[in-house]
């Protein structure tokens, strides 16, 4: 089906048309069943070169290029022969690939030295992937990770306004100038402003957010920097629809003398009491309580979590804002209809940070009342990390061997999926999931969905009303 056409071969030797030479074709990872790629013969390891003569940049490009109804389309092939094939499809058709990376050309790196950066906060000698410091806007508006700005040239602003990215994700961190410099070590840090100011005349919106640095950007800083952004959230277009506080995150392996002073209960509590007036302030004036804690604080501070709908619509969840409340109310209402028994008696595991231990020990004991269920609740800190109270995506391979060798584990043990790097079965600290069953001596279940984590935890194919 493929027509083949002239090539040359390189250094590598890859078999690349002349007029290609030196590009990074985009990789496909899998192809969906009964799709067109399918029918047409893509299979894992070909890789696109072009689309109608232009090559995508990333994900976002290569959407736009194949609404086009007829496609011609070069392939690098895994025999690394390049065709040609042409296809034809109704406006709105997906070809069903999937691919490697997001990104076919370079990721937009860092420029910043924030002394908070959890990069930086790492172990030498793992992957290479973990010491990537991207702050590239198209990662941020295809998978909502957060950029600072400061590393845009004209191309890339440009692009975000022809393209409409938006809304995209800002770490904003503080408005006054002096102090955003000061938390990201960047001169051009201080056009933060009149950068939201073009991203409203431009039609683009965002979700901001504030990582709290106790005496640098908190206080007085934190509120005019709530209120500033706000000014953006107007009747007639809200270019910044939501902002999160985060508390600053520190690891055992943080520079030394950086200047940063952990978290603690009562400078929770002072940040709680601080927001939520604020926030009672902004429902009365712009009618959104507009930004809202991580659930961090509540957790840190021994705080009962505000209530479901006092976070509006969830602008943040995947921001950890009100995350664990959604999580909760979804166990609740599943929790409703729980069978009174099992039919195979079952003993699992459920492996969660030891920040939200406490917060899912009700539903636990629910669960726990289904005869012949025995679900074991571990709330581990890190070692790894050096922090005692910490959220669940930061528990390593080496933070669940040290916690749960020798403990009573049942016929198998269950993770959120948070625990990993996406699309893999790697923890952050580069051990993989085999390698941690091996030493635990059982089976690990990777929990992906909210809605079935309670079916998955009592084995629903084994139950009896």
């Amino acid at each position: 089906m493929w027509k083949e056409i002239d090539y040359k071969e390189n250094s590598n030797d890859l078999l690349i048309p002349n007029i290609y030479y030196q590009i990074s074709p985009a990789e496909i990872e899998s192809v969906e069943t009964n799709s067109i790629a399918e029918e047409i013969g893509f299979e894992s390891g070909d890789s696109i070169i072009t689309i109608n003569g232009k090559k995508p940049r990333d994900l976002i490009d290569y959407q736009i290029l194949i609404s086009d109804e007829i496609l011609d389309i070069s392939i690098l092939g895994k025999n690394k022969k390049v065709h040609n094939i042409s296809i034809e499809k109704d406006h709105d058709e997906n070809l069903g690939i999937k691919f490697k990376d997001a990104l076919f050309d370079s990721i937009k790196q860092c420029n910043n030295k924030c002394p908070f950066c959890f990069i930086d906060q790492q172990p030498d000698g793992k992957r290479k992937s973990l010491y990537v410091k991207d702050d590239d806007y198209r990662l941020s508006f295809l998978y909502g990770s957060y950029l600072t700005l400061t590393n845009l040239n004209k191309d890339d602003w440009n692009r975000i306004s022809t393209q409409k990215l938006s809304p995209l994700f800002i770490s904003v961190h503080a408005t006054d100038p002096k102090t955003r410099i000061q938390l990201l070590k960047n001169k051009k840090a201080s056009q933060i402003l009149a950068q939201i100011e073009w991203l409203e005349q431009n039609s683009i919106q965002i979700h901001a957010q504030i990582v709290v640095c106790p005496k640098i950007n908190d206080g007085k800083i934190l509120e005019k920097s709530i209120y500033d952004l706000a000014k953006f959230h107007k009747k007639n277009f809200k270019t910044v629809l939501s902002t999160a506080i985060v508390p600053v995150g520190l690891t055992k392996f943080r520079p030394e003398k950086d200047g940063l002073i952990p978290i603690s209960k009562e400078y929770a509590r002072e940040t709680i009491r601080q927001v939520e007036k604020i926030q009672t302030y902004l429902q009365k004036s712009i009618g959104t309580r507009f930004c809202w804690l991580a659930d961090e604080w509540y957790l840190i501070a021994g705080i009962k979590l505000p209530s479901y709908k006092t976070y509006e619509n969830m602008p943040q969840e995947s921001n950890g804002v009100g995350s664990i409340r959604s999580f909760l109310k979804t166990l609740e209402t599943r929790a409703k209809s729980l069978p009174k028994r099992v039919n195979k008696q079952r003993k699992v595991s459920w492996i969660v940070g030891k920040l939200v231990y406490d917060a899912l020990l009700p539903i636990t004991k629910k669960l726990n009342n289904i005869n012949g269920l025995t679900i074991n609740l571990y709330g581990l800190p890190s070692v790894y990390w050096g922090q005692d109270q910490v959220v669940t995506g930061l528990l390593t391979g080496e933070d669940l061997i040290t916690g749960l060798l020798n403990k009573d584990l049942g016929e198998s043990i269950f993770i959120p999926s948070v625990m990993l790097k996406l699309n893999s079965d790697l923890f952050l600290d580069d051990k993989n999931i085999t390698e941690v069953s091996n030493k635990l001596k059982t089976d690990i279940h990777v929990l992906d969905d909210t809605n079935d984590i309670i079916d998955t935890l009592i084995g629903i194919s084994n139950i009896k009303k």
